[in-house]
């Protein structure tokens, strides 16, 4: 039945063309975007894991960012402790120099001088974006430095930042910022005062029934024995002995002394000096002073070696400049290995942190192209889809010309 007032066959080609005009103005929209999904009601579960992924993705640049402040701290404490290194070795050869007889001790000071006021420089310059990490004030106990190492979303969905931490204490710290007012020093590396602990004894190795032993007695030093009134030294073939007219002492080292008695302390024991009418025997009875951390008066950033008198001193016991100076090399040696511990864990800190910036600028593109997956169109695919439905919406406005143009023909059948 042909009806001038229903025209099924327009109806159908409007209702083609609207379907393709849909799909054409779709399509339009993704090669414009570039996205597939560009909104939620494209696909609600893509484009919802999208933005989530991409809201992590700027929080990751923000970590990325905040590497590279942390690097750039770690790098400054890094940089200046491997110099505190160099100038601490120097400190140390200069008084392993000071050992040699005959050297000018104030001139050896001197260039130690110039090295202490040089780990403070450095120290002080060690500084980035108002943070210093080689002093701080550690009086109050440890101080925890943080670099934000990642953003991490777990499988429940929580989110979490986590940090790199780098502690400041006695073990990292040069200098305590927070040092006794009254001695100047500190807790840290550089201005901690040495403690020392020893006994002012000698071994020596005594015979009793032909069968030697090493005893530990008390030693005295020249210095010692020539403060005592009366004193007298006299050698006898290859022994030296120094007598008050009271007591008797034997010289066993260069600078060191036992003291003899007349009564052998143990039966059987042999003769160690006789001055050829008397016998004399090393005094095993008279032990050793036991000394227990006793505070020296000095630390690596001032030490004095025109003072070793005084440092002997406080060390207690029976000790010789010398063995002060020895302590201090031993002293100077291990705030060395300190110091190049510390460096250590610097330096792994910013192997950590350059390889956490090479991770997340590799997870951020990673999840770039997640996203990708999910949500980019097919360029391809796209183009072709928009080059059909152009071809179909040309086909369908023709069907509904024909379609309306039905409608005309029925004149004819009016016409005479």
């Amino acid at each position: 039945m042909t009806s001038i007032l229903t025209n099924t066959a327009a109806m159908a080609a409007l209702q083609t063309l609207r379907s393709i005009d849909s799909s054409l103005e779709d399509t339009q929209a993704r090669v414009s975007s570039g996205l597939r999904v560009a909104t939620a009601s494209d696909n609600a579960a893509y484009w919802s894991i999208a933005t989530t992924m991409r809201s992590d993705n700027a929080a990751l640049s923000s970590v990325q960012d905040a590497l590279g402040l942390g690097g750039a701290k770690v790098d400054t404490a890094y940089a200046a402790m491997e110099s505190v290194v160099d100038v601490v070795e120097e400190i140390k050869s200069k008084l392993v120099a000071a050992t040699e007889a005959g050297v000018d001790k104030e001139k050896i000071q001197e260039e130690i001088d110039q090295l202490q006021d040089q780990l403070k420089s450095i120290s002080e310059s060690a500084s980035f974006s108002g943070e210093n990490w080689l002093q701080a004030d550690i009086s109050g106990g440890s101080v925890t430095k943080t670099v934000v190492g990642s953003f991490v979303r777990d499988s429940s969905g929580m989110v979490s930042v986590k940090t790199v931490d780098y502690t400041l204490d006695s073990s990292t710290v040069l200098f305590d910022e927070g040092a006794d007012a009254t001695t100047g020093y500190g807790a840290g590396i550089l201005d901690s005062e040495a403690l020392f602990t020893g006994t002012d004894g000698i071994t020596v190795t005594i015979s009793v029934n032909g069968i030697d032993s090493d005893v530990a007695v008390k030693a005295y030093s020249t210095d010692e024995l020539m403060m005592s009134a009366g004193m007298t030294f006299a050698t006898s073939g290859s022994q030296t002995v120094a007598t008050d007219g009271t007591d008797t002492y034997l010289q066993v080292d260069s600078e060191k002394w036992v003291k003899l008695t007349t009564t052998a302390p143990t039966t059987g024991q042999a003769i160690a000096y006789n001055d050829g009418t008397t016998d004399y025997y090393v005094d095993t009875a008279n032990t050793p002073t036991s000394v227990t951390n006793a505070n020296v008066g000095f630390s690596v950033y001032d030490l004095d070696i025109t003072d070793l008198g005084t440092i002997a001193s406080n060390m207690g016991g029976s000790f010789t400049e010398d063995d002060a100076l020895e302590f201090m090399i031993q002293y100077v040696d291990q705030q060395l290995e300190a110091v190049i511990s510390a460096t250590s864990a610097l330096g792994s800190i910013s192997t950590r942190i350059d390889l956490q910036e090479e991770f997340i600028s590799s997870l951020t593109d990673s999840i770039d192209s997640g996203v990708g997956r999910l949500v980019d169109a097919d360029m391809n695919e796209e183009s072709t889809r928009l080059s059909a439905l152009q071809t179909q919406q040309q086909l369908a406005i023709q069907s509904l010309s024909i379609a309306n143009s039905n409608s005309e023909n029925i004149l004819s059948l009016f016409r005479q």
